[in-house]
Order: C-alpha cells, then structure tokens, then sequence
C-alpha cells in the first residue's frame, strides 16, 4: 500500500489529522502530524504499544489523561508527551478548534491504522467504527494498538467472532493490501 504525503484524514467525530511525512532517523521513521480537533472531542483511551508520541499545542487548549490518572490540561506552546506502551487520551477542552503539531515513533503501521479506523468510523457514523472493519484492525494490530476501555469479555469473544464471521462473509478484500503487523 502506497500513501503520498502530506495524507489527511477526517472522521465523523470532528477529528482531521495531517501526516506529514515520514522522517528517516538512525533509530526509525518518525511520522510529523498535525491535528484539529472540534471542541469536545479527541481521541478515546488508547494505547500504542510500539511508539512514542509527542505534541504541541499550536492553538487551543488540550485536555489529556494517562489511564488511570487525573486530568490536565495544557495551552499554546506547551508539549505533551506519551510514552510507548502507557494508555492515554487527549481531548480538546476549550471552545475553538484545537491545533497540534507532534510526532508518532516509529512510524510503523500508523498511518494506515489510523486512516482505516477514521474511515470506519465514517462509516458507521459514529465513534464506533463499523464492526467488521474494527475487530479486523483490532484483531491483525492488537500487537500494536489497543483500547482498554473496551470489555475484556467483548475483546475476548465478541471481536474474535466478529472477525470470523467477516471472513466467512468476505467482508475483507478492501484490506488485501494491509501491511503486516509489527511484532515486538
């Protein structure tokens, strides 16, 4: 699969992200984003086993959260970072559209990840992605990704049938050119 950059992506949640480009580095690619987020919103709980992140607030007030912890908020020019393996979120907590330049390390299978998420969410018109397309991502890159709100019983049972049953149903082709997962 081949992406071109600058790759923008928008879901239904009032979320778009810019990837850049690609930074070679001696220690491996880093992907440079920038993000606008509608007031409110942001990503849910998430954590990306393999990477680093890091952004800065160019305009707005983000609001950001490691599981488990209390809140915080950060304003223009201040960076926050989120280390590889630990979940967090972020949020915009003000009124106006928040922006947000930052990096993802190693770049990996994000931009594919993310895009496919973005677009099944479009598709379902909701924060859930539609429920083929996300136990696939879930199921091929939970080396990589996960979402730990999500039920154990419903990562366990519900996403692995969901899986299934969408191969039986051949609900997959527009995945035929996937990258593989990273293992760790």
């Amino acid at each position: 699969m081949t992406i071109n950059y600058p790759h923008t992506i928008e879901n239904c949640m009032g979320e778009k992200l810019i990837f850049l480009k690609v930074q070679q580095e001696p220690d491996g690619d880093k992907v440079l984003v920038e993000n606008y987020i509608q007031p409110g919103r942001g990503p849910l709980m998430h954590t990306h086993w393999l990477q680093d992140e890091e952004l800065t607030v160019v305009k707005g007030r983000i609001g950001y959260q490691i599981q488990g912890g209390v809140e915080h908020y950060a304003g223009e020019g201040e960076s926050l970072f989120f280390k590889r393996g630990i979940a967090h979120r972020f949020w915009n907590a003000g009124e106006d559209i928040l922006h947000c330049k930052g990096w993802i390390k190693p770049a990996n299978t994000i931009v594919f990840f993310l895009s496919s998420i973005y677009a099944a969410q479009n598709k379902s018109g909701k924060g859930e992605p539609e429920a083929f397309d996300g136990a696939y991502l879930m199921t091929r890159y939970a080396s990589e990704y996960d979402l730990p709100e999500i039920p154990s019983f419903v990562k366990k049972a519900i996403i692995p049938a969901t899986y299934h049953l969408g191969k039986l149903l051949g609900k997959y082709k527009h995945f035929e050119d996937a990258p593989q997962p990273v293992r760790s």
